[in-house]
């Protein structure tokens, strides 16, 4: 089932013009921030959009080519607004992995242009029924089922996995640019050979395991 318009339909229907989608990416790495994105939509965008040459590949970013994702990341710069809210590693281990989702998601509808009059966001525990003084409504797998999610998603995985790839040259050896600091056996075995890099979160058990090595040596 691919992401469809229903959603923004029924709150253009009820005056709320400008409609932001918003997704974050990177919860479950091992590494690297958490990454959100917001993209806003305006109802009379819409028929110019839909004749975009790119526009009927968007969907949940998990099902999308990386060069289809490319492709739309780099198309979408000249048509729509969009934001991104970072938040590293050290503030992930500082407040916990779901105060820092909640706080991406707000940087990045912070950080549009515009502001938006209403927002859809896919689900995050306690994300609020605001988010930047704007009207927001949360959905389940929204990314899969929301047009305006789904693009976000695409924003907020592709701008991480650039993120991720400048890592690896800061950080080489780690295969960053590779896994963008998901659990992978690669990663694992890095760890055990090169140690924790600045990036890791520490508050994550695997990255603790070897930590716990290291200081018991």
């Amino acid at each position: 089932m691919k992401p469809s318009w229903r959603y923004e339909q029924k709150l253009w229907r009820q005056g709320y013009s400008l409609v932001a989608g918003v997704d974050e990416v990177g919860r479950g790495a091992w590494a690297g921030p958490v990454v959100a994105a917001a993209v806003v939509i305006e109802r009379a965008q819409l028929p110019h959009l839909r004749k975009l040459s790119w526009w009927n590949l968007v969907n949940d970013s998990k099902l999308v080519a990386p060069s289809v994702r490319q492709r739309i990341f780099s198309a979408l710069g000249s048509e729509l607004v969009w934001a991104l809210g970072v938040v590293n590693n050290k503030a992930i281990d500082q407040i916990g992995l779901a105060a820092a989702n909640r706080r991406a998601v707000h940087l990045a509808v912070s950080n549009l242009k515009i502001r938006p009059d209403y927002v859809l966001a896919d689900y995050v525990a306690k994300l609020g029924q605001t988010l930047a003084d704007a009207p927001a409504w949360t959905v389940v797998d929204g990314d899969s089922s929301i047009f305006s999610i789904a693009l976000a998603s695409i924003v907020a995985k592709v701008s991480r996995d650039r993120l991720m790839a400048s890592y690896d040259k800061k950080y080489p050896g780690y295969g960053f640019a590779a896994h963008k600091g998901y659990g992978t056996a690669e990663h694992r075995q890095a760890l055990g050979q090169l140690g924790i890099s600045p990036i890791h979160r520490r508050s994550y058990r695997p990255v603790q395991e070897r930590l716990s090595v290291h200081l018991w040596r």
